[in-house]
């Protein structure tokens, strides 16, 4: 999509679009407001700004909007092809490394309450394990942190995504 479309089009549509890129009402809300956006980056900065302004209800419906890493079947079902692409090395990981990857995450939703976020473009499925491992010594604080600087690093690559095709 163009950025003059995405400027014109009817502020629930734009809405809706943002919400593809980022499972929070709130931020999808205020950032649809925020126009005109002059640019692609412009768009991002403003994107940033709302989300730093998300509160810890709203990262966690963010949160929500992911499907557990991991979870192929899930990401297929819930997702289409979209996601796979973002977690396309999980296709590839070995059978042990997916039981524990699901082992870990089930330990680290049980501990923090919410699922594991991870920028998982271009990391292959035992990067993420060792991510996972690692952060599961984390406070609930440090990994709300965590999930939420991750979370835009994924939504800065979908808003590019969307806007960059022609």
């Amino acid at each position: 999509m163009k950025l003059a479309e995405f400027n014109n089009i009817d502020q629930n549509e734009r809405c809706r679009l943002l919400m593809s890129c980022c499972f929070c009402s709130r931020w999808a809300n205020k950032l649809s407001a925020d126009e005109p956006f002059l640019s692609i980056q412009d768009v991002i900065e403003k994107a940033s700004r709302c989300w730093s302004e998300m509160s810890e209800a709203d990262i966690l419906e963010a949160f929500s909007g992911h499907p557990i890493i991991g979870d192929v079947k899930d990401l297929e079902k819930k997702y289409g092809s979209s996601p796979m692409e973002e977690q396309s090395s999980v296709r590839l990981a070995k059978t042990r490394t997916l039981e524990r990857l699901k082992n870990k995450n089930e330990e680290y939703l049980e501990k923090f309450g919410f699922i594991f976020i991870v920028f998982a473009t271009g990391k292959s499925a035992e990067e993420m394990l060792g991510l996972l491992e690692s952060r599961l010594e984390n406070s609930r604080e440090t990994e709300l942190e965590n999930g939420a600087r991750e979370q835009l690093l994924i939504f800065t690559k979908r808003l590019r995504q969307l806007l960059e095709v022609a």
